[in-house]
């Protein structure tokens, strides 16, 4: 499985006259990093929606925006102390008049009520039903936002198949060149040794023979070329396993990598070298879309 790290989700629940909005938001990001928007009441609940979001969603940065809104607005949000409003309203009215001072009356009845204690907002704490209700809006979120990566990651498993396909494609393309590869290889040393006959320096032909065979085994790349094609196997059932695991695909990619640059290297010849420049591109196509995989 294929899963992006880039999703949304947004749920809605609605019970009797209190409705609960969870949006969940996330984009690639090598950690956890979470960031949420809640009400008050529900601010003691914070590290256990960290927990939620975190099995659900594993990895990313996230963002987290909950809102809950009751229809029923008749319940007091605050209340005012009318006995400590009067009593600092006539301490205010004797300092006025002690200064002979001109204020008026509702200019003190505002100075008063901006005085601590006066405006009283009870503490308020959500409820252990109101809890339940809105851990499970934040759960159907997650799942959607889930549900999404899930589904953009079904994308990026067919561009990921394409090029892989499109890697081995190259790499069988170099077989055509083998043969030429190896007699340009001799033709360059045969040539070099004929120079050195025709200015008279001696050799042994037996030794020189020796090096060419093992000077040809060095440039020999049918190894590279069966482990690059097992790698790409590898990636390819690794797509099939049950869970998304963008890391294990990155090592393998990294290991493709080493044996298409080993494979360049040792070519010497301008049409392999082509389809190693091309096999490269391909690479370089999967790394940049693994940056955004879980």
């Amino acid at each position: 499985m294929i899963k992006s790290m880039t999703g949304f989700g947004s749920y809605t629940y609605k019970y009797q006259d209190t409705t609960y909005n969870v949006d969940v938001r996330c984009v690639n990001s090598k950690l956890f990093d979470f960031s949420i928007k809640i009400p008050t009441e529900f601010k003691d609940k914070e590290s256990e929606i960290r927990k939620i979001i975190s099995t659900f969603l594993e990895r990313g940065k996230i963002d987290c925006s909950i809102s809950v809104e009751k229809e029923d607005v008749t319940t007091n949000s605050f209340s005012i102390n009318s006995a400590i409003i009067k009593k600092h309203f006539n301490e205010l009215k004797n300092i006025v008049q002690e200064l002979n001072l001109s204020v008026s009356d509702s200019k003190l009845l505002s100075m008063a009520i901006q005085i601590p204690d006066v405006v009283e907002t009870p503490k308020t704490k959500a409820s252990d039903e109101e809890w339940q209700h809105l851990e499970l809006a934040i759960k159907e979120s997650c799942r959607l936002t889930d549900n999404y990566r899930i589904s953009e990651g079904k994308a990026i498993k067919k561009d990921f198949k394409t090029h892989i396909n499109l890697i081995l494609k190259h790499l069988n393309e170099t077989e055509k060149f083998e043969k030429e590869r190896i007699q340009s290889i001799k033709s360059r040393l045969l040539k070099a040794l004929n120079d050195l006959s025709d200015q008279r320096i001696s050799y042994d032909k037996n030794r020189f023979e020796q090096e060419l065979l093992f000077y040809i085994e060095k440039l020999d790349f049918t190894e590279e070329k069966a482990r690059l094609k097992k790698h790409c196997e590898y990636f390819m059932e690794t797509m099939k396993e049950d869970t998304s695991n963008g890391k294990k695909l990155s090592f393998i990619c990294q290991e493709m990598g080493r044996e298409i640059n080993t494979l360049g290297a040792k070519s010497l010849e301008y049409n392999i070298q082509q389809n190693v420049v091309q096999m490269k591109d391909e690479l370089e196509k999967i790394k940049e879309q693994l940056a955004n995989i879980l």
